[in-house]
């Protein structure tokens, strides 16, 4: 989402529902992680990572994003809300090489995954850069078992956003993945330990501790 009106659309959807949900999931499975360096994989306009940032006041979290205009939205929200201090923001795609050499003390996503052409770049991503033991937390879509599926939970979590919102979740919705298929992911690039775990009729969270 590069577009600037694109950009301002999303930012102005609600969210709140599983944005929240995706805090008090990382709150309710890792509830000894109180402070650290934490790494955003696609945080577009910062909603996420600053509900993150007042449940976890000891966390400092750097947020990386491929769209600058999520990211200019992101930035203005960041300084209106006093965060400055704890959150920076960078411009990169994965597989980032701006961040060599960087490990963090946990790494978070949410709604990344099903965006990416080769998903398996999120996985060894999370694997360089996610320090030994640290959380790893991703939460993304579930892909429907039918397109009339898709277009119910189009009409019923999105009936009253932009038809290009709409659009957008509906798309979104085809291109995530399947259970079966998020496993298969995980053979491949070693992280077979982590729980993959449905918590409701459209999202799926992916989460365990580094073992690398």
């Amino acid at each position: 989402m590069d577009d600037v009106v694109q950009a301002k659309a999303y930012a102005e959807a609600d969210f709140s529902e599983p944005h929240e949900a995706f805090v008090n999931h990382f709150k309710l499975r890792y509830p000894d992680f109180m402070s650290g360096e934490v790494l955003d994989l696609g945080c577009g306009t910062c909603d996420v990572i600053m509900r993150f940032a007042r449940v976890f006041p000891q966390a400092t979290i750097l947020g990386v994003d491929g769209a600058r205009a999520m990211l200019d939205i992101g930035m203005q929200e960041v300084n209106r809300k006093g965060l400055v201090r704890r959150i920076k923001l960078k411009k990169c795609k994965l597989p980032c090489p701006e961040l060599s050499g960087m490990r963090f003390d946990a790494v978070i996503s949410n709604s990344l995954l099903h965006h990416l052409a080769d998903p398996l770049v999120l996985w060894h991503t999370v694997s360089k850069y996610a320090k030994p033991d640290a959380p790893i937390f991703i939460m993304d879509l579930l892909r429907p078992n039918t397109v009339e599926l898709a277009k119910g939970f189009v009409q019923q979590y999105a009936a009253d956003a932009a038809p290009d919102l709409q659009n957008d979740y509906y798309n979104s919705l085809l291109a995530a993945y399947r259970v079966e298929e998020i496993r298969q992911q995980l053979d491949i690039t070693g992280f077979r330990y982590l729980n993959v775990e449905v918590v409701s009729d459209r999202h799926v969270l992916i989460w365990g501790k580094n073992r690398e």
